[in-house]
């Protein structure tokens, strides 16, 4: 049978490659209000996802459509649940109205980033989930707070990103540095061949870190993420690796 490995996508979005990517994916996470997305996008991708039998998840962020739920926000505790939590029921019910259930939960931006390394929020976002009793995944940061905070508490599945650089203590390297981004579709199957075959993670500094993936996200935003993926799926195949269909 060969190995398999889990490739995902941010969509709904509002980018224009969605429906050439869904067929490529093994799970799509999305965008559900917060920095994109409304209940029409929310419809039409779940439709996508179930017509190629895609995992379905929720994506919520900072509610700032104005920077893409890329900044950090100052919330009060309860402000940012329930903005999570409106968010996340929004696209469960989009689902399971549309005869599909939902999957999993990835934060989204400066929300997944923020949770990776502060253990508060990472309690607020593990608290919200577990007040929505959903029976859904967790996509979780390598080494980060947020996986410890909902470790036991969840099923986690742990996310490495196929397009973007890493500092030495496993958080990404910021956007505003111009070497963020891994858009060479080459590097980004060394990057994801490296993570997956032999669990070592080159840094920005050119040092390696281990690190064990469970799914590896391609960003839809990028300009040559259909290009990347169907690469993914070449090379991959070629060392006898399949990308996994739920």
């Amino acid at each position: 049978m060969g190995k398999k490995i889990h490739i995902n996508c941010d969509l709904g979005e509002g980018g224009e490659f969605d429906a050439e990517l869904m067929p490529l994916i093994s799970a799509c996470n999305i965008a559900c209000g917060g920095h994109a997305g409304n209940l029409e996008s929310m419809h039409r991708t779940v439709r996508l996802a179930m017509e190629y039998d895609v995992e379905i998840g929720a994506h919520p962020s900072y509610p700032d459509r104005e920077n893409f739920g890329r900044n950090p926000m100052e919330m009060s505790r309860e402000d940012l649940k329930l903005s999570i939590e409106g968010q996340i029921l929004s696209l469960k019910q989009i689902a399971e109205s549309e005869g599909g259930k939902l999957s999993h939960v990835k934060l989204h931006g400066a929300l997944y980033n923020d949770a990776a390394k502060d253990e508060e929020i990472a309690r607020i976002i593990v608290e919200c989930l577990e007040d929505l009793e959903g029976d859904f995944k967790l996509f979780v940061p390598l080494k980060s707070k947020f996986s410890e905070v909902a470790m036991g508490k969840f099923d986690l599945v742990f996310e490495a990103f196929a397009d973007r650089n890493y500092n030495q203590d496993y958080s990404l390297v910021s956007r505003s540095e111009k070497d963020a981004l891994i858009t060479e579709k080459e590097e980004v199957f060394e990057h994801v061949f490296s993570i997956f075959n032999f669990e070592k993670i080159r840094t920005k500094s050119g040092e390696e870190i281990r690190g064990n993936a469970d799914t590896f996200c391609v960003h839809s935003d990028t300009p040559s993420s259909v290009e990347i993926i169907k690469f993914l799926h070449k090379k991959l195949a070629e060392k006898g690796i399949r990308v996994k269909h739920s």
